[in-house]
């Protein structure tokens, strides 16, 4: 075996009260849920991917409940490019005729899915993919934008809105120790697909499995004001102020929308980090000093 390098005082002193102030957190949330919206750099990027299963690996060892649902936007546009198919957006949400929505469930479903349960599986984890059509747990209904001076509906294709989701089969998982790691498709009344924003599904599955920690990951630092500061508390009262101005737009709508929606129904704490920092969601989880945007329900 070759020699290691001793480690120095000072090092030793920092590896140890890192672990220290680790361990009030890991007391404080064993056996509680924790849903993470992966998606961003840290879904593109090799070196931050690895760290993500990692991360969600370790709190699943030290007794947390992780459960992931992800995105998978660049994924999807580089297949709609291929087959010569420019991707389009409404108000942050995509387009989606039929033929895209065979795509979406081709990466999402398929290949997004499949990627991640092989990186948690490789780092000891116990992972297991699924979309909302498994079961039928979440159930969907074709969704309608409202544009225009009198509020015209905009048919977006075969984008849905959640309808219902039936906690049981995940919450069944988390009871085996596995990872749901859970792909944001789901089934209408007469069993066709939806494509539901990524971050909709995280908010709504957050609430029905009553989580401590909804965290949702994105490539920036969190929520910013017009001056590019980062907001690191966020209200109802704010954010509709923040959204009136246009701080807050397009992707980023959707995103706020349901992490304030799930803080006003009872997950504890609503959390925007930043995916492009390494270990992003053990900063958040496991240390005093968080990173990103916290959402709270008005007082």
């Amino acid at each position: 075996m070759p020699a290691v390098e001793p480690i120095s005082a000072q090092a030793a002193a920092d590896k140890a009260a890192v672990l220290a102030e680790a361990m009030p957190y890991i007391r404080r949330f064993y056996d509680k849920t924790i849903v993470i919206k992966y998606g961003g750099n840290a879904m593109t990027e090799p070196e931050l991917k690895e760290g993500f299963a990692r991360d969600v690996v370790l709190l699943k060892l030290v007794g947390m409940n992780p459960v992931v649902v992800h995105g998978g936007g660049p994924q999807i546009n580089d297949l709609l490019n291929r087959v010569g198919k420019q991707g389009e957006f409404v108000q942050g949400m995509r387009v989606t005729d039929a033929e895209t929505m065979d795509i979406v469930e081709m990466v999402l479903g398929g290949l997004v899915n499949k990627e991640i349960v092989s990186l948690l599986n490789q780092h000891g984890g116990r992972a297991v993919g699924l979309t909302g059509k498994d079961g039928h747990f979440i159930r969907a209904k074709k969704m309608y934008l409202k544009g225009g001076e009198d509020d015209e509906r905009i048919d977006i294709g075969q984008v849905g809105e959640i309808e219902s989701i039936d906690p049981e089969l995940v919450a069944l998982l988390d009871t085996r120790d596995f990872i749901p790691v859970i792909a944001p498709i789901g089934v209408g009344p007469g069993g066709e697909a939806f494509n539901i924003n990524a971050d909709l599904v995280a908010g709504k599955l957050a609430e029905v499995l009553k989580a401590e920690k909804l965290i949702l990951m994105t490539n920036t630092p969190g929520v910013l004001d017009q001056q590019g500061q980062l907001l690191t508390g966020l209200t109802p009262k704010l954010v509709d102020q923040l959204v009136a101005e246009g701080t807050i737009s397009g992707g980023m709508i959707p995103k706020i929308s349901s992490a304030l929606e799930a803080a006003i129904n009872g997950v504890n704490s609503v959390h925007v980090i930043d995916g492009r920092v390494k270990h992003a969601l053990l900063l958040e989880v496991l240390t005093d000093h968080g990173v990103g945007t916290m959402i709270q329900r008005d007082e």
